[in-house]
């Protein structure tokens, strides 16, 4: 281990600025995977808070500073992946089609490079512009979908953290018929909902093996897109997010599904509703932070 890499290890509680300790640079060129932040919450209709997460998630993560390979994982992503924390976007404060603009202009300037992005919300509404960057270049992805919510209400305002997924579809920004989601345990129709739903207590109850392989199934060959929204975790376990609702998986469960999805094309994802706030001891942004690793290896896993 070099000098800067044992620093890097042993000084968790110094220098906390980027994700895990990341270089912050924006030269995207150089790198495989761009972490990016988006401090917005004006599309939140519960409480309010989350453009704080980005922060709460950076501070958290020094937590996990230490471990040179992710335990249980074989190998060292950071082997694998040239990894950048960009920093967060800047746009003008309550202005959402600036934060819209900014999203789609930056990540599809990622994209158009090559890189793939990981971004710490923000509401669940800084998805549907993320998927509008990715789209631009990637063209229509499968979903992934964690959450408490379906996030396909139609009546939802063109500014709301409960309509992307009504949108992204329409948009052809995503393949319903390819997307799935887990953890549900809000009211939705059945009859005219395009996802498939592993609903809260499904997720709960089923072995771990049996829901990978849906969601494998599901997302077939297809470029795909997650999409983590912290309330997919019971508040036992996320209690600092905007709209808690008991019931919810744990966060062992949620790591170990993704750790099942090792080899998928995933070409983007985030982790989104942190709202630092409401949260006791880190717990909340310390699962948001685990969640963003796992989904670095998850990346890593296609990586030679």
């Amino acid at each position: 281990m070099s000098d800067n890499d044992a620093l890097n290890s042993y000084s968790m509680f110094a220098n906390v600025y980027s994700y895990l300790g990341l270089p912050l640079s924006r030269e995207v060129d150089k790198a495989d995977l761009v972490v990016l932040g988006i401090p917005y919450d004006v599309a939140t209709t519960g409480r309010a808070g989350t453009r704080h997460g980005p922060q709460g998630v950076r501070l958290a993560s020094a937590n996990l500073r230490w471990e040179e390979k992710r335990w249980p994982w074989s190998f060292n992503a950071m082997d694998r992946l040239n990894v950048i924390d960009y920093g967060d976007l800047e746009f003008a404060p309550g202005e959402s089609q600036s934060m819209i603009n900014t999203v789609v202009e930056t990540v599809a300037s990622i994209h158009a490079q090559g890189k793939k992005t990981l971004s710490i919300g923000g509401d669940h509404f800084v998805t549907l512009p993320l998927l509008r960057g990715v789209h631009q270049q990637r063209g229509k992805v499968a979903l992934i979908h964690f959450d408490a919510h379906t996030d396909t209400y139609k009546e939802s305002s063109e500014f709301d953290h409960g309509g992307m997924f009504y949108f992204a579809p329409q948009e052809g920004l995503i393949d319903p018929a390819r997307s799935i989601q887990l953890g549900i345990r809000t009211e939705y129709n059945p009859e005219d909902h395009q996802f498939q739903v592993i609903d809260a207590a499904e997720t709960n109850d089923m072995p771990t093996e049996a829901i990978v392989a849906a969601i494998r199934q599901r997302v077939g060959d297809m470029p795909v897109y997650l999409t983590f929204d912290i309330d997919c975790l019971d508040p036992a376990y996320a209690p600092g997010t905007g709209t808690p609702v008991a019931g919810g998986i744990t966060s062992d469960k949620a790591l170990k599904i993704l750790r099942g999805l090792a080899g998928l094309n995933l070409v983007g994802a985030d982790v989104v509703e942190v709202a630092p706030s409401y949260d006791h001891a880190q717990i909340t942004s310390l699962a948001a932070a685990t969640i963003g690793l796992e989904l670095i290896y998850l990346m890593a896993s296609t990586a030679e």
